[in-house]
């Protein structure tokens, strides 16, 4: 009996140890295939995402930025002399024409010299019609003894002629035919003498005058340009448009070159727009450009890309090709969208939140069940406002997820509620 109740108990001992390696073998395996389970996709809420599906087909390749309306031209009026304000005749916003008054400057120092040179040029006006007179009398004097000399010479000769023919009938002395002779040569010498001096008389008193009319017109051009002076001590605007600025008062001294104050024209406006640096780099003088006001989209084009970056920041001036609407003044803000290409068929899709043009960014693909989504490596190209060229990683009629997923960043796969 005790040998049967061993054997019992052996049997039980071998089953029970059969269960325990069964057991441990099913939690090892169960472990097992626990720890291979990678972690459950996170849930994201389906109306949170922006979704966009990849399509192909023309786009406008263009950059966008926000800038105002300035007008084209300023003009910058300045003080042309020193001077004490003396009357304010308009004020900002007023409308003015190129002859309106805007500020009336004294200077007693400046009148005081024009009248100084208006009376020397009245003093050298009245020297020189005296010295015209006198050196008129000279030459008259001096045509009068050409011409008694010339007379001298005549009778001179006449007598020569006649003491020669009474010599030759032998009626006069040889001696005083010689002495006829030599008188007639004397004077006509003299005659020849005289006449040369009358003609650089002339001559003179040619250069005489011209000296004294040089010295008047000088004389009259600084008068002149001392009355231009004086006629500037009242501003005015020079061109048709409206007063943007003026601060002065009454009784304030102004320098030369102070400004005065600042006059545009309100109907010749230009845009000028801030574009971001990375996107201004394809930009160009002449690009197609809409300006947007709020209250209607005006054409235009681009005329000048300022060289220097301010914080981040490119300005390009784009000239208005058609009429303003209504409303449209200067400071006004506006859109303005530049057009850089137009391509007819493309591979493209929304702007992701952070797509660059010509990068490559990581996106969420939605499976074709729209359950969920899986990550994928796109590479970019091209760029819009609103859309972006897809080279690689993506085909058409895929959907994406374009809005900020960065809270994803470790999940290679999410899931919708």
């Amino acid at each position: 009996m005790d040998i049967k109740r061993e054997g019992v108990a052996k049997k039980k001992r071998i089953r029970m140890a059969a269960y325990v390696v069964i057991v441990a073998g099913a939690a090892g395996a169960g472990s097992w295939r626990l720890y291979k389970l990678q972690p459950a996709a996170p849930t994201v809420e389906r109306a949170t995402v922006w979704v966009d599906t990849v399509k192909r087909g023309p786009m406008v390749v263009d950059r966008k930025g926000l800038g105002t309306l300035v007008p084209e031209d300023i003009v910058w009026i300045p003080a042309n002399s020193d001077g004490q304000i003396s009357k304010v005749l308009v004020h900002s916003s007023d409308r003015v024409k190129p002859e309106t008054v805007l500020v009336v400057l004294t200077n007693p120092d400046m009148e005081l010299a024009a009248n100084d040179l208006e009376w020397q040029v009245k003093q050298a006006e009245a020297d020189l019609a005296d010295t015209r007179v006198k050196l008129e009398s000279q030459r008259l004097d001096q045509e009068s003894v050409v011409a008694t000399v010339a007379s001298d010479e005549k009778q001179a000769e006449i007598t020569k002629d006649k003491d020669a023919q009474l010599l030759k009938m032998q009626l006069k002395s040889e001696i005083d035919a010689k002495l006829s002779a030599s008188k007639w040569e004397q004077l006509r010498q003299k005659h020849e003498i005289e006449q040369k001096r009358l003609e650089m008389m002339s001559e003179s008193i040619t250069a005489q005058l011209e000296a004294k009319k040089v010295q008047v017109d000088k004389l009259r051009a600084a008068w002149a340009l001392k009355k231009q002076q004086v006629g500037e001590l009242n501003v005015r605007a020079g061109i048709d448009g409206v007063v943007q600025e003026i601060t002065l008062q009454p009784g304030q001294r102004v320098r030369t070159g102070d400004v005065i104050a600042k006059v545009a024209q309100p109907w010749k406006l230009k845009a000028e727009l801030k574009i971001a640096e990375t996107q201004a780099k394809d930009i160009a003088i002449g690009q197609a450009a809409e300006i947007d006001t709020r209250n209607g989209i005006i054409p235009g084009h681009v005329i000048r890309i300022d060289p220097n970056v301010v914080n981040g920041t490119r300005t390009v001036d784009c000239k208005l090709d058609g009429p303003l609407p209504p409303g449209a003044v200067p400071d006004l803000s506006v859109d303005g969208t530049i057009v850089i290409d137009r391509v007819a068929d493309i591979l493209q899709v929304g702007r992701p939140v952070f797509g660059q043009p010509n990068s490559q960014v990581s996106l969420f693909k939605l499976d074709e069940d729209g359950k969920g989504a899986t990550r994928v490596t796109v590479k970019l190209g091209r760029s819009s406002v609103n859309y972006i060229e897809v080279l690689d990683g993506l085909k058409v009629g895929d959907q994406v997820i374009l809005s900020d997923m960065s809270a994803q960043d470790q999940n290679s796969r999410i899931r919708f509620n």
